[in-house]
């Protein structure tokens, strides 16, 4: 695998699942959320109203900063073209060598690409073509019950919350919805050709074309960390699932968990993960999902300043001697450089300008060494951190 360049890693499609769920369900995702949605109220399920329900004029879908979500969705986000992805030659490879009639009807491949082919009529108040991709309510919640007073100023955020809407605001909840589809590949499926994904909530946000706005005080840093929880949670829990999960998967998830104990030695959170060995064996796995899980509510209910990134950037930064561990196998150090890097870009743009001024080189350095796995030299990529080190304040 080679890593993306840094502006262009975006692996862009989202699923929509309860958003309090702390494993992956991926298969029937939007069925999921609207019975969650049902359980809470004790009620009939919500149904799906589609993009149209929220593209009038008047509210989404008109000019201006606060009335253009739909065109930006419509025309720069690739969610409104998630489906094309079925129909091209890749994926043709991909359900031959699974031996899928058709990547298009296949809930293997529709429950993220096309999310509105699972659910049934009856769940849907107007008629919704699955082809649009991943829409408004993937991300939002089935819009019934919330789709004309959620505008009222007497609708308070709990109201909203009662009434279907997801709270993405909440670092926790914006995590859970998107990293199912945007982390978790079946071993087979990617043994068939389908690319990797690596979910990482900051930079993620940051790529897509942006139709929100972030209230209160944002730390992106603090939304990194939440995200890469919330993977390593993904994770484990594939790994536990899985009857044979190939080695590459194993060292995927055992750089994760060093990056994210790396992290917690910082001392901006607690040590949830603390003790948890990455070798590969299921008390890990069950161990490392569990404690992940907690960590990332911890996490996104923390406060966080400019010092706890600092924290983490140095302890990030400080790392090389890691790579220098002969004990560890090559490819294993490359998994581990490849979550590395990726820490110090977030972490770095959201720090001081100047830090990350003076770093820009060194970090740029850090990306070539990562980006070609099988040829990855840990000596090499040890001394590029050290220089990068000694540029951190």
């Amino acid at each position: 695998m080679r890593l993306p360049e840094r502006s262009l890693w975006l692996t862009p499609v989202i699923s929509a699942f309860p958003a309090q769920m702390p494993s992956r369900f991926a298969i029937f995702p939007l069925i999921l959320l609207a019975a969650a949605v049902a359980a809470r109220a004790a009620e009939p399920a919500p149904r799906f109203v589609g993009a149209p329900g929220c593209a009038s004029a008047m509210c989404h879908g008109g000019g201006g900063d606060l009335r253009h979500q739909t065109t930006i969705w419509q025309k720069q986000d690739i969610h409104s073209r998630t489906y094309n992805t079925l129909v091209n030659a890749r994926s043709a490879q991909i359900v031959a060598a699974l031996k899928i009639p058709d990547a298009t009807t296949s809930t293997r491949c529709t429950s993220c690409h096309a999310p509105f082919h699972e659910v049934p009529r009856d769940l849907v108040l107007n008629p919704i073509d699955f082809k649009t991709g991943v829409a408004c309510e993937s991300c939002h919640g089935p819009a019934e019950r919330w789709l004309r007073p959620h505008t009222r100023t007497d609708f308070s955020p709990a109201d909203r919350v009662t009434a279907g809407l997801r709270d993405l605001r909440n670092l926790y909840v914006r995590a859970n919805t998107c990293v199912a589809c945007h982390q978790t590949v079946d071993s087979d499926i990617a043994a068939a050709g389908h690319p990797e994904l690596l979910f990482e909530l900051d930079g993620q946000a940051v790529a897509q074309p942006r139709h929100w706005r972030e209230k209160g005080d944002w730390h992106g840093p603090r939304a990194w960390f939440v995200g890469q929880a919330v993977a390593l949670r993904e994770m484990s829990w594939q790994l536990a699932r899985e009857k044979a999960p190939d080695e590459i998967l194993r060292d995927r998830w055992a750089a994760l968990l060093w990056l994210l104990q790396t992290g917690e030695a910082a001392g901006v959170t607690s040590k949830a993960l603390a003790g948890i060995g990455t070798e590969a064996a299921p008390a890990n796995f069950t161990r490392a999902q569990e404690s992940a899980d907690k960590l990332a509510r911890d996490l996104a209910d923390a406060e966080w300043s400019a010092e706890a990134t600092s924290k983490l950037l140095r302890q990030f930064a400080n790392t090389a001697a890691a790579f220098n561990d002969s004990k560890l196998k090559p490819a294993a150090h490359a998994r581990r450089a490849e979550r590395l890097v990726l820490a110090l870009d977030r972490l770095l743009t959201g720090s001081d300008p100047v830090a990350l001024l003076k770093a820009e080189p060194h970090l740029t350095r850090l990306f070539q060494l990562a980006q070609s796995l099988p040829d990855f030299d840990p000596a090499a990529f040890a001394k590029a951190l050290e220089r990068l080190a000694g540029s951190v304040p």
